[in-house]
């Protein structure tokens, strides 16, 4: 059957869209705004150009600023994919003209999205998984936003109190307890050791004593106050508070996930998993659209997922792999992370890893090819239903 194909340059506050026909001719060329209004006309309008022939849509951005345009083109039973914005940057080189326009990168993708059959189709993912993407990516953000601060408390107190910044830990919370107190060598001098632990265990502080010990010790070695020292301790008091802020949100954020992913049908089939808890769980539902629909086999996940070397041979020059450019970076790191964890708890994990250690491959390289290995058993286990098994289970046949 005859196709017409939508391409979408996606913005903030307008969408432009270019319908091409099957021999490249422009059927519409359009700006519209990001309203519901105006989209369901443009929806309307292509639909009367295809005049019974199919529409392919696509765009380069999956969520965000079209979402309002995916939602109402899954309403309507239209056909989505996905192109890359740098699918769709690179391709522009090969079209004629040097400028840059919206109507240009829109042509540009439905032009593309006419030439090729490899693109990903946009699907609707259930609600569960749509949840889970909007609580990971919040938590991704709550855990930089910390490791930016903590960066920062850490550098301020280089700058005032190295011995210090060296003998604590900024990520236990009674490194961050005690820096809400005490900041200068000056001020835990005075406080002593005795008077410091009973603060700190009446802060419910955990090895209380081993704590304040480290902290007199390093206020021991240096009695020297530096420029701005009131000024940067009290920089640091408020750091401190904010890091641990900052914890208490990724903790109530990870409850939050916890429970939305344990009421997902295949929780319990993902968590049987070994590595894989119950964020690692929920990233890998986000990644996969909460079903293996888009993924017909596990080599299609796995590169997917970067975990498979993409070839660059020319001439005589053969079996030369590299990390392929274009590949889902939270799931690579759901199975890299997940693989690194089983190491230490799943039997088959070690063994397949000490196999390829004893094969000479470096740490890093046996950890990704455990990885590679293990997107397969997910897959298999999602595919039939079942939860994993140290001992595979014996089947009839054999």
């Amino acid at each position: 059957m005859s196709r017409i194909w939508a391409g979408t340059d996606c913005g903030k506050t307008h969408h432009h869209c270019l319908v091409l026909d099957a021999e490249g001719e422009t059927l519409l060329s359009r700006r519209v705004a990001n309203d519901e209004l105006e989209l369901l006309k443009l929806i309307g309008d292509v639909l009367d150009l295809a005049d019974g022939r199919n529409v392919t849509w696509a765009m380069d951005m999956t969520g965000g600023e079209p979402a309002l345009l995916i939602a109402l083109l899954v309403n309507h039973g239209q056909e989505l994919v996905y192109i890359p914005g740098v699918v769709v940057n690179r391709a522009s080189d090969g079209y004629r003209g040097q400028g840059k326009t919206d109507a240009r990168d829109a042509r540009v993708i439905a032009d593309q999205a006419r030439m090729r059959r490899d693109l990903q189709p946009i699907r609707a993912g259930d609600d569960a998984s749509i949840e889970l993407r909007l609580l990971t990516e919040h938590r991704v953000d709550l855990v930089a936003d910390r490791t930016r601060v903590t960066n920062r408390l850490k550098t301020l107190l280089t700058s005032m109190f190295p011995a210090l910044e060296r003998a604590l830990d900024m990520g236990t919370a009674g490194a961050l307890i005690l820096l809400t107190g005490y900041q200068s060598p000056a001020a835990i001098r005075r406080t002593g050791l005795r008077r410091l632990t009973t603060w700190l265990t009446n802060r419910k502080v955990r090895s209380a004593q081993a704590l304040a010990t480290k902290a007199v010790e390093a206020a021991e070695r240096q009695h020297t106050a530096v420029a701005g020292e009131a000024a940067i301790s009290r920089m640091v008091l408020t750091l401190a508070k904010e890091v641990m802020t900052l914890n208490e949100k990724i903790s109530e954020t990870d409850k939050l996930i916890e429970g939305r992913f344990r009421e997902h049908e295949l929780a319990e089939v993902i968590q049987s998993m070994p590595g894989i808890g119950t964020v690692l769980g929920a990233e890998l539902l986000v990644g996969i659209g909460g079903s293996l629909d888009a993924f017909p086999t596990p080599d299609r996940l796995a590169a997917f997922a970067g975990m498979t070397p993409a070839p660059r041979d020319s001439g005589k020059i053969s079996g030369n792999l590299h990390r392929p450019q274009r590949y889902h970076r939270r799931l690579q790191r759901v199975f890299y992370t997940s693989a690194l964890v089983s190491i230490q708890f799943d039997p088959n994990s070690r063994r397949f890893y000490d196999r390829k250690r004893a094969e000479g491959k470096r740490h890093t390289q046996a950890v990704i090819a455990l990885a590679r290995r293990r997107v397969n058993v997910p897959w298999a286990l999602i595919r039939d239903r079942r939860c994993y098994q140290v001992t595979p289970p014996v089947t009839a046949a054999a």
